[in-house]
């Protein structure tokens, strides 16, 4: 009998063993992994996010149990985890894998790996468009690289960053901590807004709007005769006052509907 069928068995049988204990390794070093302060990533680096100001900013939004909850740059799962004690539908994108895995284990260690999931992803690339409530620790540029996309989401989404702003899109809602000295203790928070902007036709006239994010002015004509216009956007609902009266309604792709004060109703199209 040769023997170049039994070595070619017991080298194969050695890869296998040296495989295994590699992987055994490396799911021994996962999970003694723990993220360092400053440590880099892709497109920041890693620093938590004080719980304290993780449950300011959940107030902000009114987190609630029919919320689906995205963190970006999910990093440990504080954010994340947070959300889902407070029965919400809660997911991180996060691209370091070593902090999926610990995310994951944090959830798990909390007892809420039902509602709190993670995946490794680049958030350039991720659909985030189904959440109801998004969140941000990034840097400024990040926050306005992404802010085209945030402003394509659902009208009413809740947007809550971390320390840092979306240039020219002021905040609806800024809290810094009281009771913090350090220079990481502040929280805006936004309501994404219809999109108006344009011509509108009334039954009896025309509306024109110009928007700058949540805040409108423009121009109302009824019965051949114009009145300016400013007012506000908040998420689907609009408000303004043009010749004195007031206007309320709700936006609903491209149909306005509301009532004015005073009584009687309006609706616009376009």
């Amino acid at each position: 009998m040769k023997p170049f069928p039994f070595l070619r068995r017991v080298a194969i049988a050695l890869c296998v063993l040296l495989t295994v204990a590699g992987e055994c390794d490396q799911a021994r070093a996962n999970e003694t992994y723990t993220p360092q302060i400053g440590q880099a990533g892709k497109d920041v680096i890693w620093v938590p996010t004080p719980q304290k100001l993780i449950e300011v900013m959940l107030d902000m939004a009114d987190v609630a149990p029919s919320d689906f909850v995205i963190d970006l740059g999910s990093g440990d799962g504080c954010i994340v985890i947070a959300a889902a004690k407070r029965g919400a539908t809660a997911f991180g994108i996060e691209y370091n894998p070593d902090l999926v895995e610990f995310a994951r284990r944090a959830a798990a260690k909390e007892g809420v790996s039902a509602r709190a999931t993670f995946e490794k992803a680049d958030i350039f690339e991720s659909d985030f468009s189904k959440a109801t409530v998004l969140t941000l620790f990034l840097t400024p540029k990040i926050n306005l690289d992404l802010r085209p996309k945030i402003l394509d989401m659902k009208p009413g989404t809740r947007v809550l960053s971390f320390d840092f702003d979306m240039g020219d899109w002021k905040p609806d809602q800024t809290r810094r901590l009281k009771d913090d000295s350090s220079d990481m203790n502040i929280a805006h928070f936004w309501i994404v807004p219809a999109k108006v902007d344009g011509t509108w036709q009334l039954d009896d006239g025309q509306i024109t709007f110009t928007q700058a994010f949540q805040n409108i002015a423009g121009k109302v004509t009824i019965s051949k005769k114009d009145g300016e216009l400013t007012g506000k956007l908040t998420g689907d609902k609009i408000s303004f006052t043009a010749g004195g009266t007031e206007y309320t309604g709700t936006v609903s792709g491209n149909m306005i509907s509301g009532t004015r004060a005073g009584g009687g109703s309006w609706k616009a199209t376009r």
